[in-house]
Order: C-alpha cells, then sequence, then structure tokens
C-alpha cells in the first residue's frame, strides 16, 4: 500500500488534467483503451492464479487450434469433408439406435379408431422386452436403483392410486399436498435440517441444481444489486451447472481437483470468487468418481466471502447421511455446516422412488422464495409456481412418500451397508489388477478406474460391453466408472472375473481397440473444436426422436 500511494505521489496529475482539457476525445479513448487493457490483464492473471500456467497454455492452444477449424471448416472443400464426417457419424448412431424391427408397426398418426387394450397392452410388453442391457441382473451402472420387488410393486400401486392428481391444484389434492410436504420435511431431518430449513420436490437432480442456482441468481441481484451474477464450481460439478448457467445468462467458473484426490482444490476456489460470486458449490459425491469434495473447507470459504454454498447430494441422497452409522468414514455433507444455504438430493435414486422425483432443500424461507414464479397481472389469475414446471406428476410424489415409509431408516441403512460394501469390493478388485488404477479417493456408491499401458481403458469397455456390462465413459482423465446399486450387489463376484478376463484380452491385443469406445472418446478429447463434438452429440438427440 505504502509503495502504491508513493507511486501515485510522483503523478503529474496537473498535466494529465491539462491535456485530459485540452483533447478530451483522445484522453477518453485513451482511458477506453487503458481500461481495457487493465481488464483483461486482470482477468488473464486471476486465470493463472486459478488453474496454473501450463493448464492456460493448453487451453489457450485448444482456443486457438479450434477457431483455426472452425475457420478452415468454413471453406468449400474442407468443411464439405468435415460435414461428412460428421453425417456419417450421426448416421452410425441412428442405424445402432432406431433399428427396423420385423412385424412391428410404426405408430407416426394417432389410429383412426380405438385400439383393443390386449392390443395396446401387447405391443407396450413388446416394446418393454425388446433386447438391451440386462439391468434386472445388474448388469448396468446406476441408471436403474431398484428397491426390490416387493417394493416396487408398493410404488405401482401408489402410482395407480394417485395417477389423476396434480400438485398444482392443492384445493382438489389436499392429501397430496400433505403427501408432498412429508416427503420435503422427511429428506430435510434426513439432512440435519432445522425447524427454519425448507424445500420442494422437482422433477429430479437436474432441476433441483437449476432451481438452486436460480434462486441465488435472484438473490444477488436483489440483496446485493449484482448485475452479472456467477458461480463457482469444481470441473466435477454435474453438468447440470453449466445447464444453468446457460439458461440464465450468468457466468460460471470451472476450478481443477486434486489429480490424486479428485476433490476440487480449496485455494484455487477461493481465487476465482469475486464480489460477483452469488454461489460456490461442493459435491456429495461426484458423478464421475464418486469422491466427496472438502465440504468443511469449502463451508468455511462461504462464511468468509458471505456468498451461498450449495451441496449436491444428488448421487450420495441416500447413501451419505447413512455412512458413519453403517460404519464407514463420515462425511458431513448437511445443515450441520454452517455456511450451507442449499442442497440437492435425488429420491429416485437411492432412496428408490420412481424416477422423476428428487428435493431442493434451503437454509431458510427467503431464500426459498427466490426460487419460486409469480405474476399478479396475468388475466389468467394470479399464478405461483415452485419449480420450473407448472402442472406436475402427483403419483411420482405419492409413490416416493410410499417409497421412504415402506423402507425406512433400517431399510436405508442396511442398504448403505450393502451398497458401500459392494463399491469396495470392487475397488479392492481394481487395485489388484496391475494395468488398472482407481481414480481418486471414493467415498460413496461409484468407483473409477483407468489403465496404464498398453491397455486402453475404452477398449476395456468394450471387452465389457461384450460380456454384457454396461459401464460409463469418463474423460480428464480417461477413465470408466460404475455405480453400484442393489442390484450390483449379488453378481459383484461376476463383475471382477469379467473385468480381469477384459483387461488381459485388451492387453494381449492393445492394437484391435482403434474402433468403437477408443474412436469416439478419443476423438472428444483431442479435437480442440468442441462443437464438431456437440453436433454429433445433437445428432443423437435427434436419433431419440427418430421413428
Amino acid at each position: 500500500m505504502t509503495n502504491a500511494m508513493s507511486t501515485l505521489a510522483r503523478v503529474d496529475w496537473q498535466r494529465i488534467t491539462a491535456y485530459t482539457i485540452n483533447n478530451p476525445r483522445q484522453a477518453f479513448i485513451n482511458a477506453a483503451v487503458a481500461y481495457f487493457v487493465l481488464r483483461q490483464v486482470a482477468k488473464g492473471v486471476k486465470t493463472v492464479t486459478i488453474y496454473g500456467l501450463q493448464h492456460v497454455l493448453s487451453a489457450l492452444w485448444r482456443t486457438v487450434a479450434g477457431g483455426l477449424i472452425r475457420h478452415v471448416r468454413r471453406t468449400p472443400g474442407a468443411g464439405a469433408v468435415v460435414q461428412r464426417n460428421i453425417a456419417k457419424a450421426i448416421k452410425d448412431i441412428e442405424n445402432s439406435m432406431n433399428i427396423d424391427i420385423p412385424g412391428e408397426t410404426k405408430f407416426v398418426s394417432i389410429p383412426e379408431h380405438p385400439m383393443p387394450d390386449e392390443e395396446i397392452l401387447a405391443v407396450l410388453e413388446r416394446r418393454q422386452n425388446e433386447a438391451g442391457v440386462d439391468w434386472k441382473n445388474g448388469r448396468a451402472s446406476g441408471a436403474v436403483y431398484h428397491g426390490g420387488e416387493e417394493l416396487a410393486r408398493l410404488t405401482n400401486q401408489a402410482y395407480a392410486m394417485f395417477n389423476l392428481s396434480n400438485p398444482l391444484h392443492p384445493g382438489v389434492f389436499p392429501g397430496l399436498r400433505r403427501l408432498e410436504a412429508e416427503v420435503v420435511r422427511m429428506v430435510l431431518n434426513l439432512y440435519n435440517g432445522s425447524s427454519e430449513c425448507c424445500g420442494t420436490t422437482t422433477s429430479g437432480g437436474t432441476e433441483s441444481i437449476i432451481m438452486a442456482v436460480r434462486a441465488h441468481v435472484v438473490w444477488g441481484r436483489k440483496t446485493r444489486g449484482i448485475e452479472r451474477p456467477n458461480i463457482v464450481v469444481p470441473i466435477t460439478a454435474h453438468a447440470a451447472f453449466d445447464k444453468a448457467a446457460e439458461y440464465f445468462d450468468i457466468g460460471i467458473t470451472h476450478v481443477p481437483v486434486d489429480q490424486k484426490t479428485q476433490r476440487v482444490e480449496v485455494k484455487a476456489l477461493e481465487r476465482a470468487i469475486d464480489s460477483d460470486t452469488v454461489l460456490i458449490v461442493g459435491s456429495s459425491a461426484t458423478y464421475p468418481h464418486g469422491v466427496a469434495d472438502d465440504l468443511v473447507a469449502l463451508n468455511d470459504l462461504a462464511l468468509k466471502h458471505k456468498v451461498g454454498f450449495h451441496i449436491d447430494s444428488c448421487l450420495g441422497s441416500f447413501i451419505m447421511p447413512f455412512l458413519k452409522e453403517a460404519g464407514f468414514p463420515e462425511v458431513v455433507c448437511d445443515f450441520r455446516l454452517p455456511g450451507v444455504t442449499s442442497i440437492s438430493c435425488d429420491t429416485h435414486k437411492y432412496g428408490f422412488a420412481p424416477k422423476g422425483t428428487s428435493v431442493v432443500m434451503y437454509a431458510n424461507k427467503q431464500l426459498r422464495h427466490y426460487q419460486y414464479f409469480t405474476i399478479a397481472t396475468w388475466p389468467g389469475g394470479i399464478y405461483a409456481s415452485p419449480t420450473i414446471a407448472g402442472s406436475r406428476c402427483g403419483a411420482v410424489i405419492a409413490s416416493c412418500w410410499a417409497a421412504m415409509a415402506k423402507m425406512g431408516r433400517d431399510g436405508y441403512l442396511q442398504e448403505c451397508k450393502n451398497i458401500v460394501g459392494c463399491r469396495i469390493k470392487l475397488q479392492r478388485a481394481v487395485e489388484q489388477i496391475p494395468e488398472l488404477y482407481v481414480v481418486g479417493e471414493p467415498t460413496s456408491s461409484v468407483v473409477a478406474f483407468a489403465s496404464r499401458w498398453p491397455v486402453n481403458i475404452y477398449g476395456v469397455m468394450d471387452e465389457m460391453k461384450h460380456r454384457g456390462w454396461d459401464l460409463n465413459p469418463m474423460q480428464d482423465p480417461p477413465c470408466l466408472h460404475i455405480a453400484c446399486t442393489r442390484l450390483t450387489v449379488p453378481v459383484a463376484d461376476e463383475f471382477i472375473r469379467d473385468l480381469n478376463e477384459s483387461v488381459v484380452a485388451v492387453k494381449a491385443n492393445p492394437d484391435g481397440y482403434t474402433k468403437g469406445s477408443q474412436a469416439i472418446y478419443g476423438f472428444a478429447a483431442t479435437v480442440p473444436d468442441s462443437t464438431i463434438v456437440d453436433e454429433v452429440a445433437q445428432g443423437f438427440i435427434d436419433t431419440l426422436y427418430a421413428v
């Protein structure tokens, strides 16, 4: 500070003032240029302090190279070649997914006359039994969070009872309103919420995250006058935070993680916080690697900088709160941390509720109010809704309540023991395979693993696929993960056997896996122009709606 004041004292302010008066236009241009340069320098310095020089130079190279590729794509010849290859990749995806089944009718318009019930049910049964991953026998990573046949029958009955209900109309369905409020309160209790804490149900983890971001964005604008809010998240945070940032047109800074633990680098995250930051994020646990961030340290940062702190426990859901009681190391991921302002928890994962239910929780009602949408001047009357949707499915709320009541704390505790125990068993098996290594320090139901040369991890994925397993491919670093579920527990030994055999097969023929998953994910990791990958991804989504 002393040096800065001494420097300012040596400035000839009278000369600067005279120049400004005599040359106002040029002075304004000089000031604007200086402001722009200083702003860019400040941004550059901040970026280097967050990511490090090597990462910044790598990102710069990708930006420049990506720009050159996009420029080349605009030329007639090269652009046509690239587009043909993109079109071919999309066509290959469509051919692998949209397969004509002999004798199966395609419904492209409403039937002219009512179909008999038997015929409708026959079509549904055939569609239900179309060949896919054998999830019923535990071959899928995550995807289906099954609570058992008995629970499924009960939740189906609950769904049928409330099939026509809609929580938009609490006066018509008062019992449904009570069920929804109780679901929220039970989850709050699980996460040690006080009587001041509150929340809402949503359609899933993505909506829970989007609603939490919205609440903090509105809070920042209304209470702190922030015009261009931003959020700070680990690079391993769920992509829903990026979706929220795009939807709301706000800034988002991705902070690196420790390469050994895969936990967010807390010091780097603190350097990313600025006066426009409304929210920082930690995961419990991360989707890619099943790792819990240092939530206690993030809590301290939130209190220090007076920003919101969201814990994403969508995946950890009904696993993380039971870790200590189940005999595993505890991760404090709830409202016992005083800096926590919101938490997301998926009841449709390890809560074993049907898909389409999640809960977003807040430290107080005022923050929850910023999530709501209300309009008092609509000709249709006063309109208010808690989440994105207006009308919602009451049946999934009733089914969620039924699942939680049926399982009880004892049931969830036992499933935590079984599922986390299964993850530990698979993790130890991976650690015994010299060609593989565990990525990060998993704490929940997920274990991620990568490979050492000459074994290609995506080749292992293809070999496991040939053996009936559907694993999730990750990138940066390239690895696979399996999210253990209730269905994984009885087939853990089969998984270990097949994984060992797959590694042996890839090691014996390392050059035989240049196509398939390696071609897709290797390309995505190396191509500087991400818009190419975006186009292929959009083509994949288009295929989902192809008849």
